[in-house]
Protein backbone atom coordinates (compact mmCIF):
# COMPACT_ATOMS: atom_id res chain seq x y z
CA UNK A 1 0.00 0.00 0.00
CA UNK A 2 1.20 3.64 -0.83
CA UNK A 3 -0.33 6.82 1.01
CA UNK A 4 0.34 10.16 -0.41
CA UNK A 5 0.85 13.03 1.73
CA UNK A 6 2.24 16.35 1.70
CA UNK A 7 4.74 17.35 4.64
CA UNK A 8 2.12 19.51 6.69
CA UNK A 9 -0.18 16.18 6.40
CA UNK A 10 2.81 13.64 7.37
CA UNK A 11 3.76 16.52 10.40
CA UNK A 12 0.05 15.97 11.35
CA UNK A 13 0.01 12.21 11.08
CA UNK A 14 2.64 11.66 13.67
CA UNK A 15 1.27 13.57 15.93
CA UNK A 16 -1.90 11.50 15.39
CA UNK A 17 0.07 8.27 15.97
CA UNK A 18 1.95 9.98 18.95
CA UNK A 19 -0.93 10.90 20.44
CA UNK A 20 -2.72 7.34 19.29
CA UNK A 21 0.10 5.14 20.93
CA UNK A 22 0.29 8.25 24.17
CA UNK A 23 -3.61 7.19 24.81
CA UNK A 24 -3.25 3.31 24.09
CA UNK A 25 0.30 2.72 25.59
CA UNK A 26 1.19 5.39 28.31
CA UNK A 27 -0.28 4.11 31.46
CA UNK A 28 0.31 0.48 30.60
CA UNK A 29 3.93 0.36 32.27
CA UNK A 30 5.39 -3.25 31.22
CA UNK A 31 2.12 -4.17 29.59
CA UNK A 32 2.42 -1.93 26.55
CA UNK A 33 0.93 -3.07 23.13
CA UNK A 34 3.98 -4.08 20.34
CA UNK A 35 2.19 -3.22 17.84
CA UNK A 36 1.46 0.41 18.59
CA UNK A 37 5.28 0.75 19.36
CA UNK A 38 6.42 -1.16 16.11
CA UNK A 39 3.49 0.85 13.95
CA UNK A 40 5.04 4.66 15.65
CA UNK A 41 8.06 3.58 15.03
CA UNK A 42 7.57 2.26 11.23
CA UNK A 43 5.91 6.04 11.04
CA UNK A 44 8.84 7.84 12.45
CA UNK A 45 11.26 6.44 10.21
CA UNK A 46 9.96 7.94 7.57
CA UNK A 47 11.12 10.99 8.49
CA UNK A 48 14.21 10.02 7.61
CA UNK A 49 13.12 10.02 3.92
CA UNK A 50 11.24 13.44 4.39
CA UNK A 51 14.46 15.11 5.86
CA UNK A 52 12.82 15.77 9.33
CA UNK A 53 15.93 14.46 11.56
CA UNK A 54 15.01 16.58 14.52
CA UNK A 55 11.59 14.77 14.78
CA UNK A 56 13.12 11.35 15.17
CA UNK A 57 16.11 9.41 17.29
CA UNK A 58 17.51 6.41 17.25
CA UNK A 59 17.74 4.32 20.51
CA UNK A 60 18.57 0.42 20.13
CA UNK A 61 17.79 0.18 16.33
CA UNK A 62 14.61 1.72 17.19
CA UNK A 63 13.39 4.98 15.19
CA UNK A 64 11.64 6.88 18.29
CA UNK A 65 9.83 10.43 18.61
CA UNK A 66 12.47 12.78 19.39
CA UNK A 67 12.42 14.96 22.77
CA UNK A 68 12.76 17.32 20.34
CA UNK A 69 9.45 16.26 18.95
CA UNK A 70 7.62 15.33 22.06
CA UNK A 71 8.91 18.99 23.93
CA UNK A 72 7.29 20.79 20.48
CA UNK A 73 3.66 21.15 22.09
CA UNK A 74 1.95 17.97 21.50
CA UNK A 75 2.09 16.94 25.18
CA UNK A 76 0.26 20.52 25.67
CA UNK A 77 -2.45 18.67 23.77
CA UNK A 78 -2.78 15.96 25.45
CA UNK A 79 -2.92 17.45 28.32
CA UNK A 80 -6.06 19.39 27.44
CA UNK A 81 -8.12 16.75 26.07
CA UNK A 82 -7.13 14.74 29.69
CA UNK A 83 -8.34 18.01 31.47
CA UNK A 84 -11.49 17.80 29.38
CA UNK A 85 -12.31 14.48 30.04
CA UNK A 86 -11.30 14.68 33.31
CA UNK A 87 -14.15 17.33 34.14
CA UNK A 88 -16.70 15.58 31.74
CA UNK A 89 -16.56 12.38 33.65
CA UNK A 90 -16.19 13.92 36.80
CA UNK A 91 -19.44 15.89 35.96
CA UNK A 92 -21.40 12.80 35.28
CA UNK A 93 -20.01 10.91 38.26
CA UNK A 94 -21.60 13.77 40.28
CA UNK A 95 -24.79 14.44 39.16
CA UNK A 96 -25.41 10.93 38.83
CA UNK A 97 -24.19 10.69 42.67
CA UNK A 98 -26.90 13.52 43.00
CA UNK A 99 -29.45 10.84 41.53
CA UNK A 100 -28.70 8.33 43.92
CA UNK A 101 -27.17 6.47 40.74
CA UNK A 102 -30.71 5.73 39.39
CA UNK A 103 -30.71 4.41 36.04
CA UNK A 104 -30.99 6.82 33.18
CA UNK A 105 -33.72 6.52 31.42
CA UNK A 106 -36.21 9.45 29.04
CA UNK A 107 -37.70 10.36 32.32
CA UNK A 108 -34.42 11.50 33.97
CA UNK A 109 -32.17 12.01 30.78
CA UNK A 110 -32.91 15.77 30.68
CA UNK A 111 -32.17 15.96 34.92
CA UNK A 112 -28.68 14.38 34.27
CA UNK A 113 -27.88 16.43 31.68
CA UNK A 114 -28.62 19.77 33.29
CA UNK A 115 -27.13 18.83 36.65
CA UNK A 116 -23.83 17.96 33.96
CA UNK A 117 -24.05 21.36 32.46
CA UNK A 118 -24.00 22.52 36.12
CA UNK A 119 -21.14 21.26 37.20
CA UNK A 120 -19.09 21.88 34.12
CA UNK A 121 -20.11 25.75 34.24
CA UNK A 122 -18.60 25.43 37.94
CA UNK A 123 -15.67 23.18 36.94
CA UNK A 124 -15.36 26.03 33.99
CA UNK A 125 -15.59 28.89 36.57
CA UNK A 126 -13.56 27.57 39.65
CA UNK A 127 -11.59 24.34 38.40
CA UNK A 128 -11.58 21.62 41.52
CA UNK A 129 -11.00 24.81 43.91
CA UNK A 130 -14.85 24.40 45.62
CA UNK A 131 -14.39 20.60 45.33
CA UNK A 132 -14.56 19.42 49.34
CA UNK A 133 -14.12 15.77 50.74
CA UNK A 134 -16.46 15.06 54.32
CA UNK A 135 -14.13 12.69 55.97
Amino acid sequence: MNIELTEKEFRRLLDMVYVGNWILNSTREDKRIKAYDELESKIFSYCIKAGMYSLFEVVDNEVLPSMEFADGGIHEAIMDYEDTVFYEILAEELARRDMDFAPIDSENADELASRIDEYIEEFEQNGVDNITLDK
